[in-house]
């Protein structure tokens, strides 16, 4: 197929709904940018292409992206006949699931093909995709640097153009933090807007929740349409959309109120370019007719920090415990990386006490928060406080955790809030980052966050961000070669 990488998943999904092109042979298209291009980036964790062309021949649902070519994060998504790894040995050669989860049946009947799943971080522990089951996912842009973590792969893939959306997960940041680092949008969703289950309630004790990384925002938002709403079993829902996503994001947003800061709750350095991403972006709201204030955030970090690792460290171990259990032996040091370890040992020292203050502290930050988005209608910051970091600085299986745990917290200052009290966050491509002696280009993300809820205020503001400024045309020479279109 000529062209592939010049349409978005709705733009393909319409080809094929008009008779105009074959869900097989859009596969194909896919399947052949994937070998043009993977071994550049190492995106893929697991080649499914059979999968695909098997869920072709038995006939697709009708749905709103039926024949579009899609790939499911190694994690936070079961594929019924398939291992999810969680980008660690020790599951990598484990039993494939029996069912699909929740999330990947909507997928499913929304129409996408499915032909592979991305690489991630072991247990998705990192903010970069290097582990020592896969290695380093290489960002498209630069393949020197780091495409972000713990969606990774899925960042890389869509960068590349291998497909026009991805499956992502965000716990800490992991859509958000990727989509900056490869120059694509990404919007993690309200806590329990799509379903975690069967297998979980909840995806690290509430602070994980999935959706999709792509390069429009129609869609994210046509994406989010198809997969939203509680499912059997869930614990808790979020608040019903009032209209599909699909129309907010062409809906004019208004005159909002933004909240803005450049300085993260930790004191972090944030670097130049991050803080110039946005700075201009504040500039472009206000040209929009935007009313924008600076702001500092409430709340004291070390509690935060604190509270975060208790709910990550004992979900993480309580996982391997029941992995453990089905090995009929004990998880030893050799069998994962040393950040998962790392966990593993703190969460013995956990007491029950330590989780439920933790879930205290989280709680009143949202408490905090939430009188904040009273005020505001969006909180506007940088995405990150550096640039895409060379590789090799936050592999999982270092044997350094101080130096581990100073990059992570470098690097990702901003993000986690938003995990911690559930609210609506996306990253948006604003900034275009030119280093000195380099012909290469960075981009550069910019956060926007929205009370509990409220992806439609979020949906709206992205819409017309995009018109005003749009990134679709904006590609990594990689994803632009003519040998692979």
């Amino acid at each position: 197929m000529k062209n592939y990488v010049q349409h978005d998943a709705t733009a393909l999904a319409a080809l094929v709904s008009d008779g105009e092109l074959d869900p097989a042979e859009l596969l194909e298209a896919a399947i052949e940018r994937a070998e043009a291009t993977n071994p550049a980036i190492n995106a893929l964790s697991q080649k499914l292409y059979d999968h695909g062309r098997a869920a072709i021949a038995a006939g697709l649902p009708e749905g709103p992206f039926r024949g579009v070519p899609f790939l499911l994060k190694d994690a936070s998504g079961e594929l019924a006949g398939h291992v999810t790894a969680n980008g660690a040995r020790l599951l990598s050669k484990g039993a494939p699931a029996a069912i699909d989860s929740h999330l990947v049946e909507r997928y499913k009947a929304a129409g996408v093909v499915i032909f592979g799943k991305t690489t991630t971080p072991e247990f998705s522990l990192a903010a970069s995709t290097e582990t020592s089951l896969t290695g380093a996912t290489c960002n498209p842009w630069d393949r020197a640097r780091s495409a972000g973590g713990s969606s990774g792969g899925a960042a890389a893939a869509v960068a590349a153009g291998i497909v026009p959306a991805a499956h992502g997960s965000d716990g800490g940041g992991s859509i958000r933090i990727p989509a900056s680092c490869c120059g694509l949008f990404g919007l993690k969703p309200s806590r329990a807007r799509n379903p975690s289950g069967p297998l979980v309630g909840e995806g690290w004790g509430s602070l994980s929740v999935s959706h999709v990384l792509t390069r429009s925002v129609r869609d994210s938002a046509a994406m989010l349409d198809a997969t939203q709403g509680m499912a059997p079993g869930d614990p808790y829902c979020a608040p019903p959309r009032v209209r599909p996503y699909t129309e907010e994001a062409r809906r004019d947003p208004g005159r909002l109120r933004i909240g803005w800061h450049v300085a993260p709750m930790s004191g972090a350095p944030v670097d130049l370019p991050c803080r110039k991403a946005a700075e201009d972006a504040a500039d472009l709201l206000a040209s929009l007719g935007h009313d924008l204030d600076v702001i500092s955030l409430p709340g004291e970090v070390e509690p935060l920090q604190k509270a975060l690792w208790v709910l990550v460290a004992s979900n993480v171990a309580r996982s391997l415990h029941a992995v453990g259990a089905k090995l009929d032996r004990k998880i030893k040091r050799a069998d994962v990386d040393s950040v998962t370890w790392s966990a593993i040992s703190d969460a013995k020292n956990m007491s029950a006490e330590d989780y439920a203050e933790a879930l205290f502290q989280i709680h009143a930050q949202t408490r905090s928060m939430a009188d904040l988005h009273s005020r505001y209608d969006a909180i506007l910051s940088p995405t990150l406080a550096t640039l895409p970091p060379p590789l090799g600085v936050q592999r999982t299986d270092t044997d350094d955790m101080d130096a581990y745990r100073a990059a992570l917290t470098g690097f990702t200052p901003f993000t986690q809030l938003y995990n911690m009290t559930g609210a609506p966050s996306m990253s948006v491509p604003l900034g275009w980052h030119h280093p000195e002696k380099s012909q290469s280009v960075l981009p550069v993300g910019v956060m926007i966050s929205a009370d509990f809820g409220r992806e439609d205020i979020l949906f709206r503001l992205a819409g017309q961000i995009e018109a005003e400024r749009p990134w679709f045309d904006r590609l990594p020479d990689l994803a632009a070669r003519k040998e692979c279109a």
